[in-house]
């Protein structure tokens, strides 16, 4: 299938609905869209259906068998938020070459304090020794260290613990904010994780450029809403994480879908009915109002689930982010804004301009889904076909 059109669907360009169009696609990429239909082209049925960007998955912890995956449920790219080098240098060289798994794009070791977070998550992870920082000083090492191993951002994990069960270390502020201006001197933006109302202020203080997390110890104020407007800052709120941690039983709901079920290994299906429950306390619901506001306010809101390894419940790479789309309409975003956050916001954001959108020149990674997720965001669910770079996924 080299050259191939896609005919009678309608398109949703990553921006919004444009109606029935005739999108044409040669090898890798759309080369068209309602333009002459080139000789002995294939064609694709999309009568009743809408076809979408790739979706973007923008806060998972990926490696082959994960981003395979995700494209069976049109997740085309992940952007994994930490891991350790050795497993990711062979994950992405596995993503550059193979079209049967998602794209990925990495931080590669988040920075923490000694014996702080994640260390009290993977004692059964037989992981490589964690680098870690307790000076500013050391700072700018960090940040080169994980330049030269490929990261394309930067991670820092600024977590007390209180919210994941286990009290842990916290890396010291001024050690973040030399993290920050590093990575900023050397081109690399910074995510932080913040689970927490006084680390989200840290983090604004540091001048990070955006958050892996939504805080859920408790409601937002006006004047966090105002310094995140004026902070210039993008949020991944990872509802689904969430509601993990506060056990709300949101993931056995999207494993229960028809749409879900048999799609995914056992042990997989089984990971994603659990929870965390590490937090019952926290206030999912104000959460929820956080994300209202902030989207009324004007803050870039990317849709991601920290979909990780199995062990960490509540989770499933791919699935997930259709039950993350499903919130962000909980939480007050209509249908085409939730699909702006899995698609042209998180491509934009993470400077990914071949990808994202459906127009002529951009990579081939597209979602045909029967009905109209435009309308009713569950239709994102009902996947008809997936093309990676513009072949087609078994599924």
């Amino acid at each position: 299938m080299a050259r191939y059109v896609i005919e009678g669907a309608r398109v949703f360009d990553g921006d919004r609905l444009i109606g029935v169009r005739t999108v044409e696609i040669d090898g890798p990429r759309i080369v068209a869209i309602d333009g002459p239909v080139s000789p002995g082209a294939e064609s694709v049925d999309g009568r009743g259906a809408t076809l979408l960007p790739g979706l973007i998955d923008a806060h998972t912890h990926a490696d082959v068998e994960a981003l395979g995956h995700a494209l069976r449920f049109g997740v085309t790219t992940e952007f994994d938020l930490f891991s350790f080098p050795q497993k990711m240098a062979e994950t992405r060289r596995a993503a550059a070459v193979r079209h049967d798994i998602a794209d990925v794009r990495s931080a590669s070791v988040g920075m923490t304090a000694p014996g702080g977070h994640p260390t009290q998550l993977r004692g059964n992870q037989d992981d490589p020794e964690l680098p870690t920082v307790g000076r500013p000083r050391d700072a700018a090492r960090f940040v080169d260290e994980r330049i030269a191993e490929g990261a394309d951002y930067i991670k820092v994990l600024i977590e007390s613990g209180k919210t994941l069960g286990k009290d842990v270390p916290v890396v010291d502020g001024r050690i973040v904010k030399a993290a920050v201006i590093a990575a900023h001197e050397r081109g690399r933006m910074v995510i932080a994780h913040a689970l927490t109302i006084d680390a989200t202020w840290e983090a604004l203080a540091a001048g990070v450029d955006g958050f892996a997390h939504l805080f859920v110890d408790g409601p937002h104020t006006a004047g966090m809403i105002e310094a995140l407007v004026d902070s210039r800052v993008f949020m991944i709120p990872t509802l689904t994480t969430l509601a993990s941690i506060t056990n709300q039983g949101f993931g056995a709901e999207v494993a229960g879908d028809p749409r879900v079920v048999g799609r995914l290994p056992e042990a997989w299906m089984d990971n994603i009915r659990g929870d965390f429950n590490t937090f019952p306390s926290g206030d999912f619901g104000a959460a929820i109002a956080s994300v209202r506001a902030m989207h009324a306010a004007g803050v870039p809101i990317l849709a991601g689930t920290d979909a990780s390894h199995l062990g960490a419940p509540g989770m499933a790479h791919g699935a997930s982010l259709h039950g993350e789309l499903q919130l962000l309409v909980r939480a007050g975003m209509t249908p085409t804004e939730a699909l702006r956050a899995a698609t042209s916001i998180p491509a934009t954001t993470f400077g990914l301009d071949d990808r994202g959108r459906i127009a002529p020149g951009l990579r081939a990674d597209l979602v045909l889904v029967d009905g109209d997720p435009t309308s009713r965001i569950a239709d994102t669910l009902s996947i008809r076909g997936v093309w990676r770079s513009g072949t087609p996924a078994a599924r």
